[in-house]
């Protein structure tokens, strides 16, 4: 049977891109060998939601005697926190499903292999069938980095050892955790664990937490957390790994750390071997697929959006590159514009960017200014926490004072940051922001403070 466009992978890409071409009017077929809604949707983003909602739930109901809260006798209960999750998680695949019936396109619950392409267009096969289509998008996601550490695959393999993918199966809160990686996944479950009564460290090799966000806010990040009981080694390189033991190195020489659990969480690499992709001999370098900013590859006719192009590994970054792919493929010339993508952390305070850093601009010659503020400028900020160490800054162009990069830690930082990205999209001044409404008391008016006190 020919389609007018294949989607192999039925992650955060793969759905939205097939849900997007089915109701433009494209034939469309998606090929997905397990879950739909792939690892955000199933073991990623919207599990560690819901269990940090209830761990936030748990810690505001211990920390309530200053806003005048008691609470005794409170427990937590992970099997009930579990039951939610996988509540959440059904719900929500089954709308993705029920949108791909809504745009008519077909689901194919198989491995999908690719065989090349003849007259008729690109031939797949899946499960016993096979397909062609006139266009391929490759939605095949990524899977977690398993550096070369002694022990550490046999640990995996034992369950002694468990990445995000597994440990939003576990039944009970462990006594202790170390997590190896002080990256975006490993920060986010360090919160959840030290909240709900785990003894956490955190071992990571740079110097500071939180990969490529803002230093200052990465400080602020660590120092909340270390004041809330969790211990990091920084500088630190994990050497061995056995049942319950972790070896480390750091300037002092070696060290180990003994917990309950251990999660790794080092990062994630593109997914594209072992389903045929060889077959179109797509250009691959430094361990991605190659894509423009419209995703195409360099097989006309195959685009490849998510994280198996390895450009921004987000779930929105996904839905925005499919769009695109799409886009292309029905004749529209359209591009990412990778500048203005928003990442979070999604702790307690939460953490987000948009745009520049003072050190991502200086490694493009850009000339900056750095103005930052307090979110105790902010009157609902005051107003709902004592002692918030918070903070926005801006990074502005110097010559004309156009907004470049906006990096905040606060509660609701998530919800703010879109704002700051339109702003830079739209290219706007201080001057121009100055004039934006913004409604009183929120979070969002300190953007607003932070315009007003630049001299």
């Amino acid at each position: 049977m020919l389609y007018d466009l294949i989607v192999l992978g039925g992650g955060p890409a793969g759905y939205h891109g097939a849900m997007l071409a089915g109701k433009k009017g494209l034939k469309t077929l998606l090929v997905e060998k397990s879950a739909l809604g792939g690892v955000c949707l199933n073991t990623g983003c919207i599990p560690s939601k819901t269990w940090l909602q209830s761990a936030k739930i748990y810690a505001h109901a211990q920390n309530g005697a200053a806003y005048g809260v008691h609470a005794q006798q409170l427990s937590f209960d992970q099997r009930r926190v579990n039951a939610r999750k996988n509540k959440v998680v059904k719900i929500l695949t089954a709308g993705v499903k029920s949108q791909l019936e809504k745009y008519k396109v077909t689901v194919v619950a198989a491995e999908g292999k690719i065989q090349g392409r003849d007259g008729t267009g690109f031939k797949i096969k899946a499960g016993e069938e096979y397909y062609s289509a006139k266009n391929l998008l490759i939605a095949t996601g990524s899977v977690p980095v398993v550096p070369p550490i002694t022990g550490l695959a046999e640990a995996l393999q034992a369950g002694t050892v468990l990445t995000n993918e597994k440990i939003f199966a576990i039944p009970a809160v462990p006594a202790s955790l170390v997590v190896i990686g002080g990256g975006v996944i490993g920060l986010e479950m360090a919160a959840y664990f030290n909240a709900v009564g785990s003894k956490v460290t955190v071992i990571e090799m740079q110097d500071r937490i939180g990969g490529e966000i803002d230093p200052d806010l990465a400080a602020i990040l660590l120092r909340n957390y270390q004041k809330k009981g969790v211990h990091f080694r920084l500088n630190a390189t994990v050497t061995a790994v056995s049942a319950g033991k972790v070896r480390f190195t750091t300037g002092n020489g070696e060290e180990e750390v003994t917990a309950e659990t251990v999660l790794l969480s080092v990062g994630r690499r593109p997914f594209f071997t072992g389903f045929g992709l060889e077959t179109l001999s797509p250009v691959v370098e430094k361990g991605r697929l190659q894509v423009d900013r419209s995703g195409r590859t360099s097989v006309p006719g195959v685009y490849a959006a998510g994280d198996v192009n390895g450009r921004s590994m987000l779930a929105h970054t996904a839905y925005r590159e499919a769009e695109v792919c799409v886009g292309q493929i029905l004749g529209e010339d359209e591009e990412v514009n990778y500048e203005t993508i928003p990442a979070v952390i999604y702790t307690d305070p939460e953490v987000a960017s948009v745009g520049e850093t003072a050190l991502s601009a200086a490694e493009k010659g850009l000339e900056v200014e750095e103005h930052t503020i307090s979110m105790r400028y902010s009157g609902r900020y005051l107003a709902e926490h004592e002692g918030g160490d918070g903070i926005c800054k801006l990074v502005l162009a110097r010559e004309d004072r156009r907004l470049l990069g906006v990096h905040l830690i606060t509660e609701y930082a998530s919800e703010l940051i879109y704002g700051a990205g339109l702003m830079i999209d739209r290219k706007m001044t201080t001057e121009e922001m100055g004039k934006v409404i913004f409604p009183h008391p929120t979070m969002g008016e300190i953007i607003k403070e932070a315009v007003f006190n630049i001299e």
